[in-house]
């Protein structure tokens, strides 16, 4: 699965590439294995003083790959290979980079509450739609947007899951600059370059200090999420969500209490 995520060390940067443009970057559980391995690498390794993660100029990622999430997930959510990668993201000791063009979908935008910065492409499209997949949010989601947006504007973005624009993230404060989609990664890097050229332990401590006041709450939250959304994927709602994006048509929940 390494051809899917592609990972590069050059300048004390990592770079964490997503690569499978057939299927629009949709993540795998092996993907997530490797994205997750790619943050330890950098926890470990004193020559890396920032990760990027990035995709390609039309594409972040899709989200989740739904034909292989709908079988649920691989045991409790701590040891999953999502839910070992998203607190590995929260946790990370080095700063992290990324660059978005494209769709950014579910995970795809979720991922990016974790990262330090973020340049986004005037292409780029974030998307939570959890609830519209009988699904719940993730990543910590429910705590960080309500604490940054607050909880009305959270409670849209997560419960209607429409999808917003590069220039409404800004307003939002979610990434740090809107670019021309071909220069979106350069820029990302240009920050990364200058992180990396910085006194790394002071570096280290500043990110330690920004995350220290949401630790604790955050790791709690992710794992609350994360457990009842493996509930939900094995649930009719989310069966009959994935079964109508399959067949290109509007859920029926009507059913449902």
């Amino acid at each position: 699965m390494t051809h899917l995520v592609q990972t590069e060390t050059k300048d004390r940067i990592l770079t964490v590439r997503l690569n499978r443009p057939d299927r629009k970057n949709a993540l795998t559980h092996d993907m997530y294995t490797a994205m997750g391995n790619a943050l330890e690498q950098a926890r470990s390794d004193a020559g890396i003083r920032c990760v990027l993660f990035t995709g390609s100029s039309e594409c972040f990622t899709a989200g989740n790959d739904l034909g292989e999430f709908a079988a649920g997930l691989p045991g409790d959510f701590e040891h999953t290979p999502v839910g070992r990668f998203l607190l590995l993201l929260a946790t990370a000791s080095k700063p992290v980079v990324a660059s978005v063009n494209g769709p950014a979908v579910g995970i795809g935008t979720t991922m990016l509450l974790h990262c330090d910065m973020v340049f986004a492409g005037h292409n780029a499209k974030f998307q939570m739609p959890f609830a519209s997949l009988g699904l719940c949010p993730e990543g910590g989601s429910s705590l960080l947007l309500p604490a940054w947006l607050g909880r009305v504007r959270a409670a849209e973005l997560l419960m209607l899951g429409d999808a917003f624009s590069a220039e409404d993230a800004l307003a939002f404060g979610l990434i740090n600059r809107v670019c021309e989609p071909e220069h979106t990664e350069q820029a990302a890097l240009d920050t990364c370059l200058r992180l990396a050229s910085k006194a790394p332990a002071a570096i280290r401590a500043t990110k330690e200090l920004l995350n220290r006041p949401n630790l604790e709450a955050l790791r709690a939250t992710m794992l609350q999420e994360g457990e009842l959304f493996s509930q939900r994927l094995k649930s009719p709602e989310a069966a009959e969500a994935f079964r109508a994006f399959m067949e290109k048509r509007p859920p029926d929940f009507s059913r449902f209490e």
